[in-house]
């Protein structure tokens, strides 16, 4: 089967947070978004045709996650794809990734516990921890002069004293790591298991992007050394239909898993899903390879694209091609530019939209975030907004 990701599409009201809502962010609404992560592409054939059938029926009353149809499916993805064996019984569902961690971050720590984390990080994780009383531990991520590994390493000695802490309670990873691109090898993820298993560290591994994988993505089940963890995932990115809601755990641990469930359904009363998200999922991950493998191999282009590009206009750059993700991490700091005064370029006199890099934390700093799930001419027009607004500063 053939895909074409090139075909134009036009998100405009349509209530897109990407493109409708831009100004939230921004303060201007005519601009062209780079922004969130989610990608302009439809969903995948396989995925489109079971909602239909769905929406045929006409009746959507109260449904069920918690049947085989869903959680084998979820077997057979990690099965099929990453030669992973999940647990069907240690599945839960969700209707967010960010909501199972912040229930776990409740039932794994007590407030002013501590919480590590790899930085610069995906700008939920600050918030979250911190509203739910507890204190974020960064441990920032070095620049690899050799650009092996995504050109970013872990400071072993810092995460060693960082989870030695006597008040670290969990560490939450994000394989592959957004916003960086890296995606953790195996060794490094055995390294990290060890560490926090002598430590007595809860583990949440947010898994989200992990479909978006060019070098080998091994999933936390594989390297885990006990069953405090907890891996949690949605087809959402992947394929694009974070709109339709719901994502996924699998937890190690059976008290966990029960005292979860007590909380999803009880407490905050969220059991019952939306069905177009778990028939979206089921569809995804029995029929989805195809559509899958083309839309990483677009992606992939795109981020070669914007690395070679910008190398080739600004040498002493030398950005590296992100390992995972359809984020490209762009570091520019060589340039010496302003950044207040390239936002003000963008925005005012480009009209595009990028993220900024300190939104992911102070080791943020002279970076952007550009999005490049889309077509190539969007991205070939957002690039060379962007540099003809580097130009205009230097």
């Amino acid at each position: 089967m053939s895909f074409d990701f090139s075909a134009p599409t036009n998100r405009l009201n349509t209530y897109s947070t990407q493109w409708d809502y831009v100004g939230d962010r921004f303060g201007y609404s005519d601009l062209l978004p780079f922004t969130i992560s989610d990608m302009d592409f439809a969903a995948a054939p396989c995925i489109t045709k079971a909602l239909q059938q769905r929406l045929d029926h006409g009746i959507f009353g109260y449904s069920r996650w918690n049947h085989a149809d869903f959680k084998q499916s979820i077997c057979h993805w990690f099965s099929s794809q990453y030669q992973a064996t999940i647990e069907e019984d240690s599945i839960v569902y969700g209707p967010s990734v960010m909501y199972i961690i912040s229930r776990l971050i409740q039932l794994w720590s007590e407030p002013g516990d501590s919480i590590l984390f790899f930085a610069p990080a995906y700008d939920a994780f600050r918030p979250i921890i911190e509203t739910a009383g507890r204190t974020s531990l960064p441990c920032p991520l070095k620049k690899n002069a050799e650009k092996v590994n995504g050109g970013f390493e872990i400071d072993w000695d810092n995460l060693i004293a960082q989870a030695e802490k006597p008040q670290c309670r969990i560490l939450m990873l994000c394989n592959p790591h957004n916003p960086t691109g890296k995606v953790w090898t195996r060794a490094e993820l055995e390294k990290i298991a060890d560490i926090a298993h002598r430590n007595n560290l809860h583990v949440i591994s947010d898994d989200i992007h992990m479909d978006i994988c060019f070098d080998p993505y091994t999933p936390w089940v594989d390297v885990a050394k006990d069953t405090q963890w907890a891996l949690v995932s949605s087809a959402s990115k992947s394929f694009n239909i974070p709109a339709l809601g719901g994502a996924y755990a699998a937890i190690g641990c059976e008290k966990t898993k029960l005292a979860y469930l007590d909380t999803l359904k009880l407490t905050d009363a969220l059991s019952s899903p939306t069905i177009f998200g778990v028939i979206a999922t089921i569809a995804a991950y029995r029929e989805g390879a195809p559509w899958l493998k083309s839309l990483k191999h677009y992606l992939h282009q795109n981020l070669s694209y914007v690395t070679e590009r910008l190398n080739r206009e600004f040498p002493e750059l030398n950005i590296c091609l992100p390992q995972g993700t359809y984020l490209a991490w762009l570091d520019l700091s060589p340039l010496n530019v302003d950044m207040d005064a390239l936002q003000h370029a963008l925005i005012h006199d480009q009209k595009i939209a990028i993220m900024r890099g300190d939104a992911y934390g102070p080791q943020g700093h002279n970076h952007l975030r550009f999005n490049v799930g889309c077509q190539r001419s969007k991205v070939e027009a957002g690039l060379e907004g962007l540099i003809k607004a580097l130009h205009s500063l230097r």
